[in-house]
């Protein structure tokens, strides 16, 4: 059976309450975000410092002791920020994770891979598809699979189209020439849509996982729609940038079960090849999740997976 969890980021409370309100929800998994008000290791630029294996072990003990599984860690961040001094701090950033990863229970860190646009994580930049652009994120994530595998992890990617790796070549190619059991893939088939491929849901689908099934190792749940227009979107709700992101450009990414992407033939080509795989619901307020939860679970019963 694939297990629905959530990113406990959603929840913006101490560690004891966010369990409590995860318990609640029915959730048995979760994915990590450090983001809890009781702990000082929301800033990625202070993590290295304040991340301990006390800590570490802390969060995995209560979640833990709840029943509640952390199948993988947040570690978003820009992996090819035009800034020099801040590329150095997050790549630092996703390491001290990697390191730690184990103490928290799971091998997984994930990441997209970023963008040169200096004003957002977000927005494409003309750099990103440039062969130079390629050539220095296949440096980082051959930095970071070397990195993982020492520390007995493996770091996720997760491709977005307006990011330097969005769709399903530049992946390929990324895998072709980053062979390394320490790297594997975030699957979230709503990052490769654009305003071209939204025509052809199904077939994208198909395209996604004929071409990287093997390569996966946990999943997420959103969903897709064409975009009013192509402003940066965020969601009003006390979390990272990372989870109040709703989309820019073409596609808006809300919450499962708003939108058009086939969420039958999305979990039954998951469901295939990885029958047990944990997937993960995000885009979404406090307010929102048990709709979005009951969604993928009665999506889930109902192609039997």
């Amino acid at each position: 059976m694939i297990s629905v969890g959530i990113f406990n980021g959603y929840y913006p409370y101490t560690l004891e309450e966010t369990i409590a309100k995860v318990k609640k929800d029915g959730f048995n998994c979760i994915q990590l975000d450090l983001s809890f008000k009781d702990f000082d290791l929301n800033d990625p630029h202070t993590l290295p410092q304040t991340l301990t294996v006390e800590k570490a072990r802390t969060i995995r003990n209560a979640f833990r002791d709840a029943n509640i599984e952390i199948v993988a860690i947040s570690g978003y961040t820009n992996l090819i920020s035009p800034d020099p001094e801040k590329k150095r701090k997050n790549i630092e950033y996703v390491k001290t994770l990697l390191k730690f990863a184990r103490e928290f229970g799971t091998p997984y860190v994930i990441s997209e891979t970023g963008t040169y646009e200096p004003s957002s994580d977000w927005v494409f930049h003309e750099k990103n598809a440039t062969e130079e652009a390629f050539q220095e994120i296949k440096e980082v994530i051959q930095e970071l699979a070397d990195f993982a595998y020492a520390h007995d992890a493996v770091f996720l990617v997760e491709n977005y189209v307006n990011n330097v790796v969005g769709s399903v070549d530049q992946l390929l190619r990324l895998f072709r020439e980053v062979d390394h059991p320490g790297v594997g893939l975030l699957m979230d088939p709503t990052n490769y849509f654009n305003g071209h491929n939204i025509k052809d849901v199904d077939g994208e689908l198909y395209r996604i996982f004929n071409a990287l099934q093997d390569k996966i190792k946990i999943a997420h749940a959103k969903d897709i729609k064409r975009a009013e227009n192509a402003q940066e979107k965020h969601a009003a709700i006390d979390a990272v940038e990372s989870h109040t992101f709703r989309g820019a450009g073409d596609v808006e990414l809300p919450a499962a079960g708003l939108g058009v992407l086939n969420y039958e033939l999305y979990l039954k080509l998951l469901s295939k090849k990885h029958p047990n795989i944990p997937i993960i619901i995000e885009h979404l307020d406090e307010e929102d999740i048990p709709r979005a939860k009951r969604f993928v679970d009665d999506t889930l019963k109902k192609i039997g997976a």
